[in-house]
């Protein structure tokens, strides 16, 4: 089968063989996958948590069809369309298990399917799970302009959040924030986002961060949120390391959570998965919770998507179609 494979000289197209579903995996036939921030890093060669290196099949996120399931698989059958994140996603096959998938609903087409895996389990965990959400609060999603963040913002809205505010530092992305739930768009580049937080809120801050960025915001973060709030960390888009203002911590006595599913068992995600399907899958199948796609590739010309993704210019969701 053909795969988009990290190899000693780069990423490239390749034969491989087709994997065999076990224990509880579910072979898919993929027909479209989205891409993300950490496909860009795993194509240069760098890990993502213990995936990485030469020989890895690259991408996170897809939609498809059952094709084939392992012995203890449950819950789908041949041929059922589904939706789901885990490795070595650019392929024609890939296997996922069978508590980290969705059901792709009736109304929408693979490439739609495909933005959604990665986006809805991570921000409905991020906001509502973790950061604990309440309706009538007011949320900051720092990095609002990616598929993820996008995503984020209409999650609060949905859960009842009274203010939500969105960060991008590209004029064009910030302009579009309030068509996906911002009721205010703020620069992070700007030293300035943070008076503008604080007049939004009546100069107390914001109830929940969930930040995307961390590096250079991360002590703005905590002047933009009030006492006893919470910043939720998701990402490092703005660097891994930064001062950090431990004294502003202690003094709003701020929750600080750090997030990722690097580390997480597959019970653990197989539980995300399930709360997404509880909580908000009535939003997804209505099209309340849906994702722009700002182009769609063929497979031969996953390197253009790449490059298209590199270049910072795009709002919602880069797929290919397999």
């Amino acid at each position: 089968m053909k795969a988009y494979v990290y190899g000693a000289d780069g990423a490239r197209i390749s034969d491989v063989a087709q994997p065999k579903p076990k224990g509880t995996q579910v072979l898919v036939r993929v027909r479209a996958c989205g891409l993300n921030r950490a496909d860009t890093g795993m194509r240069k060669g760098h890990a993502h948590g213990a995936a990485g290196g030469v020989g890895t099949v690259l991408g996170m996120e897809w939609a498809g069809e059952v094709a084939e399931l392992g012995p203890d698989a449950k819950g789908v059958k041949v041929g059922d369309r589904i939706m789901g994140s885990g490795g070595a996603a650019f392929a024609e096959y890939t296997l996922a298990d069978h508590g980290r998938l969705f059901r792709a609903p009736s109304n929408m087409n693979f490439e739609e399917a495909a933005t959604l895996p990665v986006a809805l389990a991570t921000m409905h965990n991020a906001v509502v799970t973790v950061g604990g959400v309440q309706p009538g609060q007011s949320v900051l999603i720092q990095g609002a302009s990616s598929g993820v963040g996008l995503m984020a913002m209409q999650i609060a809205k949905l859960k009842g959040a009274r203010l939500v505010i969105g960060s991008s530092t590209d004029a064009y992305r910030r302009g579009r924030l309030t068509d996906y739930g911002a009721d205010l768009a703020v620069d992070s580049s700007d030293s300035k986002w943070v008076d503008e937080v604080l007049k939004a809120t009546g100069g107390e801050g914001v109830d929940l961060i969930v930040d995307q960025v961390s590096g250079q915001v991360a002590n703005q973060n905590l002047a933009a949120t009030r006492i006893k709030g919470r910043i939720v960390n998701v990402g490092r888009l703005g660097g891994t390391h930064a001062d950090f203002n431990f004294d502003l911590h202690a003094a709003r006595r701020i929750s600080y959570i750090g997030v990722t599913f690097r580390t997480r068992t597959i019970e653990e995600v197989r539980e995300i998965f399930d709360e997404v399907r509880k909580d908000i899958w009535g939003a997804v199948e209505s099209r309340k919770l849906q994702l722009p796609i700002d182009k769609v590739y063929a497979f031969d010309d996953i390197d253009q998507a790449f490059a298209h993704m590199e270049a910072n210019k795009h709002l919602g969701k880069i797929v290919v179609t397999v």
